[in-house]
């Protein structure tokens, strides 16, 4: 049974347990971030230790987006958002009570392996709880608010990390993580009554379709755009960029606390606005993706090259522009659902998920590693110019990326061309859309 019309008071309860579910999974995702300099001080670590941590968190994330989208159409929502759950509590248990870097990191594996049943089970959610009509701006909205939890990683965890101590801290992470299991166990249902569970691909179809999904353009540009818009943002705000505002810019915990909240929020306030241009201008999507990779990487270069600590503003605006980067790679799904047929849309997202979050966790051990190799011995001590070579070397993922997308919007246009559709100039489609002559791309 299909949605209903109209979105039900009950969809929307339903909808809003599951954002719950999906904002503390980032809230443990984030955690590790704003406690880097301690987790250091902790176990006695180095930077590329502790980025090791979140390395494989990010490395289980997207090696079990396949199985685990399989997994959702066997088992279901709830089941799945359930097991996420208590496998990231189970995870925050083991990073309160670890004393060295090999159970730590073993916390962290189960945070990330947790967190991959979370998002996508969400979303499932929202496809049987919301008509079609509903179901892109409620699918949008999940994501910008679910970033809550980035906030209440920046801002409590850091007040009660300093107030009480490491193992109180986590134990109360883990809790929320309890809590929120039994919330969903009590509260929320896969789908309306009388809705048709679809049936699970069997492994030849899942492998027919895996393959189909691959050799399809607009699965690769989805990837690559993922992969070029994300992973700025996503290392700065899981891990290097607290280090980077209060060891190498010298600012206060609590400022860098602010700006990293000032990044969720301008996510919050982009995503809706590119979702919008993205559905008036369909054919121009690459242009967005340009645009905030030009963006991105000019205003690295300027806080790189600063002679000195640069200005508060200058950083506040660094922080903005890091802002676009998670709505930004959205757009990915984006190519992914408008050039794949429905039976491969679960696939083809998995793939473009995998894109920005390998070269997140690549980047974040790259850091690590410039890091420790400039500042010899176990220290936190790291200088402004340290910092300087290890973010540089952001330029060569940007670089495949930006070669990424270049390669398969070209051969996107080609097959519009062979079915007969004119992409016009940009500028003489903004004049015609401007001028009210209908949809141009």
């Amino acid at each position: 049974m299909p949605p209903p019309a109209r979105p039900t008071t009950r969809a929307y309860a339903m909808w809003g347990v599951g954002l719950l579910a999906y904002a503390v999974a980032v809230f443990h995702r984030s955690s590790l971030g704003v406690a880097a300099v301690e987790a250091q001080e902790r176990f006695s670590a180095g930077a590329a230790a502790v980025s090791l941590f979140l390395v494989l968190q990010l490395a289980v994330y997207a090696g079990l987006q396949v199985p685990v989208g399989v997994a959702l159409d066997r088992f279901g929502s709830r089941r799945m958002i359930l097991a996420g759950a208590l496998t990231m509590a189970a995870g925050q248990l083991v990073l309160a009570l670890a004393g060295g870097v090999p159970t730590a990191v073993a916390g962290r594996v189960l945070v990330g392996a947790g967190d991959a049943m979370t998002f996508i089970s969400v979303l499932r959610v929202v496809s049987f709880w919301f008509p079609g009509s509903a179901a892109p701006l409620i699918t949008q909205l999940t994501g910008i608010l679910g970033q809550v939890g980035s906030i209440v990683a920046a801002y409590p965890l850091v007040t009660l990390l300093h107030a009480t101590s490491w193992t109180a801290t986590f134990l109360g992470a883990a809790a929320t993580g309890v809590l929120v299991f039994l919330l969903v166990l009590l509260a929320l249902r896969d789908a309306p009554a009388g809705s048709t569970r679809p049936q699970a691909p069997d492994l030849a179809q899942l492998r027919h379709g895996l393959v189909e999904t691959w050799r399809e353009p607009g699965t690769r540009i989805g990837l690559y755009t993922h992969l070029v818009t994300q992973f700025s943002g996503t290392v700065f705000a899981l891990l290097w960029g607290y280090p980077f505002l209060v060891v190498g810019q010298g600012l206060t915990p609590g400022t860098a606390a602010g700006l990293l909240t000032l990044l969720v929020l301008v996510g919050m306030g982009v995503g809706p606005a590119l979702g919008r241009l993205c559905a008036r201008w369909p054919l121009r999507r690459s242009v967005l993706v340009f645009s905030i990779l030009a963006a991105t990487a000019t205003v690295w270069t300027v806080v790189l090259l600063w002679p000195g600590r640069a200005p508060l503003p200058v950083l506040v605006l660094l922080v903005v522009v890091l802002g676009t980067n998670g709505p930004g790679s959205m757009i990915g799904f984006d190519y992914a659902r408008t050039e794949n047929p429905v039976e491969r849309q679960g696939s083809a997202s998995g793939v473009v998920n995998v894109g920005g979050f390998v070269a997140s966790l690549l980047t974040i051990l790259a850091v690590g590693a410039v890091l420790d190799v400039l500042t010899p011995g176990v220290s936190t001590d790291y200088d402004l110019d340290a910092f300087r070579a290890a973010f540089s070397v952001q330029y060569l993922f940007w670089a495949i990326g930006l070669a990424g997308v270049v390669r398969h919007r070209r051969r996107l246009r080609d097959r519009l061309a062979r079915d007969g559709v004119v992409l016009q100039p940009l500028m003489v489609a903004v004049r015609r859309r401007l001028g009210g002559e209908g949809p141009t791309g």
